[in-house]
């Protein structure tokens, strides 16, 4: 049984997911740094308060707290907008680098062409040496001169 765990545990796809995790949970602290330190402080500025979790709604002696539940809404809508510019950008520098190695994939010929062009040439080689050209007469010659 152990044995199986530490074969499921290495596989690729389970360490690629813990990678993944930690990555993320390292990222979502620079993420939240960003909404909190940045872009928090420049909505206050906008509108003279960025913090609305404070607010609450009174139903008899409940007090609903509407404010943590919004702030958290637009928590997540500035941390998916960041995100999303953040990944925007990454994709198209990824894209101009995989750009940039398709033209340079493209001007060199495949070891298959290659083997095709070689393969072209030994065989019209082999059929001229089968069919030796004709020697000309010299009628034929001024024949073809005067055609020309």
């Amino acid at each position: 049984m152990f044995k199986e765990f530490k074969e499921f545990i290495m596989q690729g796809n389970v360490l690629d997911l813990a990678i993944g995790v930690v990555m993320g949970a390292a990222f979502t602290a620079i993420v939240n740094s960003l909404v909190e330190d940045l872009i928090g402080p420049i909505i206050a500025a906008l509108s003279g308060n960025s913090d609305i979790s404070g607010m609450t709604i009174s139903i008899g002696s409940a007090e609903l707290g509407v404010g943590a539940f919004l702030q958290s809404i637009i928590n997540f809508f500035l941390i998916s907008i960041v995100l999303f510019i953040i990944i925007k950008g990454v994709n198209t520098i990824t894209r101009q680098f995989k750009h940039e190695e398709e033209k340079e994939e493209e001007s060199a010929p495949t070891a298959e062409e290659l083997l095709a062009d070689i393969k072209t040439i030994l065989k019209e080689e082999k059929q001229a040496q089968a069919n030796p050209p004709e020697e000309e007469s010299p009628d034929q010659a001024q024949l073809g001169q005067l055609e020309e």
